[in-house]
């Protein structure tokens, strides 16, 4: 899915949306799908991240990534064609202020739902259910879990969640943080770390670039639980019809050609305990 490879699925989902489009898919769901029927000229503005290959990537005018897959699917079933989606960036420090500021209508980007941000927004999904691993050299096997982190080096990203739980959990463990993931993979390649972690599907898209694959495999062994929710504003009407289109993807076999696709050559295996997921009753 990535803009150096085939864009197989991104074409399929633009011209299911549209053909849900002709099919009359803006009255789907019932709720919100009379204020967005297609072919009203109006558009929906979805936030993603522009800068996680296999998620949320922009090159160019291409947006790319699993959480693109579903948005497209989602705003399909919303009765939106593919040229009315909007993307907009939503880095993860503005995600509450975007949607409390009419920024954006909905938010797919990597979006972990909790009880603190229940408070100010409102979630449908998830549409998947992340843990937090760790990515290594394709040919070490000296790391199979966090429990063999001691005196390693370990990269994460400063500041990020991920790297505190390394700190509060994992001591023995010598923590490089970076700017950024890519700079860890440069880290990882040289020998200067280890491994890398932070949440596993973004782990994999990493890893599933067209420079990277061969190189680095998800270990596996997930130590968290991050369900990715679809980020709404407070009070949206929006839930139900959005939960609807998650489970039509899953029941249709989209959601796992997504994931297959956008991790193809990352030697990963989502956790089938938790995924696909079943999306939570709406408040």
């Amino acid at each position: 899915m990535r803009s150096s490879k085939p864009l197989g699925l991104a074409a399929m989902a633009a011209a299911a949306a549209l053909t849900l489009t002709a099919c009359g898919g803006g009255d789907s769901g019932g709720e919100g799908g009379g204020e967005s029927t297609a072919g009203s000229g109006e558009s929906v503005r979805i936030g993603i991240k522009y800068d996680q290959p296999g998620l949320g990537y922009r090159d160019g005018d291409e947006y790319t990534g699993f959480d693109v897959d579903v948005a497209e699917y989602v705003a399909g079933e919303l009765g939106y064609s593919a040229d009315q989606i909007e993307w907009v960036e939503s880095p993860s420090a503005n995600r509450e202020n975007m949607l409390a500021n009419d920024q954006v209508d909905m938010i797919f980007a990597t979006y972990s739902i909790t009880d603190a941000r229940k408070e100010t927004v409102d979630f449908a999904g998830p549409y998947f259910v992340a843990g937090q691993d760790l990515l290594v050299r394709e040919d070490d096997s000296s790391i199979q879990g966090p429990e063999d982190l001691e005196g390693k080096n370990l990269c994460s990203v400063t500041g990020s969640t991920s790297a505190q739980k390394v700190k509060d959990d994992h001591p023995g463990a010598n923590l490089v943080e970076q700017p950024g993931y890519a700079d860890c993979l440069t880290a990882l390649e040289s020998g200067q770390v280890d491994a890398v972690t932070t949440d596993d599907i973004i782990l994999a898209g990493l890893a599933s670039t067209d420079a990277n694959q061969g190189k680095f495999k998800v270990v596996g062994n997930t130590f968290s639980e991050e369900r990715y929710g679809v980020g709404l504003p407070k009070g949206s009407d929006r839930c139900q019809a959005v939960n609807d289109a998650i489970t039509k993807m899953i029941e249709e076999g989209a959601w796992e050609e997504a994931v297959t696709e956008n991790t193809e050559g990352a030697d990963y295996e989502y956790n089938q305990e938790l995924n696909p997921p079943t999306p939570e009753p709406c408040a």
